[in-house]
């Protein structure tokens, strides 16, 4: 009898892997463009005050809404950035006095840390969000030693100390921005001066705010990651994602 000849196996196509950007790509759509248009651009004969702080405003708005296109997720984090963005605009278009931009630099982070208190005293802590995640650490491995070795109720006082330290890391950011918006941002809205007085804020507030708020959150995963490999008797490679 004849045997029908088996066709080979077709391959399915590969599924294209969504490439994030790196760290340069976030400081360039979110830091780099935006000074360079409002420090360079914002003369009368250029694009003007007004239009070179919008065309500099679109390029963070754009990447974070690209990015929520491409991986269809959202945090609070990514939710204020936009608010701040478009508060930043509206308050420069209704010409309000410069303090208001003060105001508002302080008050996104202030809200990020009252949030990760009062978070402490839900079932979902912030820190779960931000640093005690499934794309940080094996959370099921993490959660099944606990139960095993019976130090649920450390761990749970564990993230309480390093919801305290985040919070501290928004306190500190929230003073931070206050003061530089302070010192920079003297002049009134709508004239080339304020426009460019904006992009060195954003310019400077890499440096100045966001890696010292980086190293207290580094500070805050280092103590998680020690706390979690004596509570669970796991090794590093066993708790973090990616590392073995």
């Amino acid at each position: 009898m004849a045997q029908m000849p088996i066709e080979p196996a077709r391959n399915a196509p590969a599924q294209p892997t969504q490439k994030k950007p790196g760290v340069f790509g976030n400081l360039l759509m979110n830091i780099i463009i935006p000074t360079v248009i409002m420090t360079q651009l914002n003369d009368e004969n250029r694009l003007g005050p007004v239009w070179s702080m919008l065309v500099a405003l679109m390029f963070p708005l754009g990447f974070g809404l690209h990015e929520y296109w491409q991986t269809r997720k959202t945090n609070l984090i990514s939710i204020l950035g936009l608010v701040s963005i478009l508060l930043t605009g509206g308050m420069a278009l209704l010409k309000l006095p410069p303090q208001y931009i003060a105001i508002k630099e302080a008050a996104i982070p202030s809200i990020l840390g009252l949030a990760c208190v009062i978070s402490m005293y839900t079932p979902y802590p912030f820190v779960r969000t931000l640093l005690f995640n499934e794309e940080i650490m094996q959370v099921g491995k993490i959660d099944a030693a606990l139960q095993r070795l019976g130090t649920e109720n450390e761990f749970s006082r564990t993230l309480q100390l390093s919801s305290w330290l985040i919070a501290s890391s928004f306190l500190l950011s929230a003073v931070l921005n206050y003061v530089l918006a302070k010192w920079i941002v003297v002049s009134q809205p709508g004239t080339p001066e304020f426009t460019a007085e904006l992009g060195r804020m954003t310019m400077l507030s890499y440096p100045v705010i966001v890696l010292p708020s980086t190293l207290i959150l580094a500070g805050a995963l280092f103590f998680l990651v020690n706390r979690i490999e004596k509570l669970t008797q796991l090794k590093l490679e066993e708790i973090m994602q990616g590392s073995h």
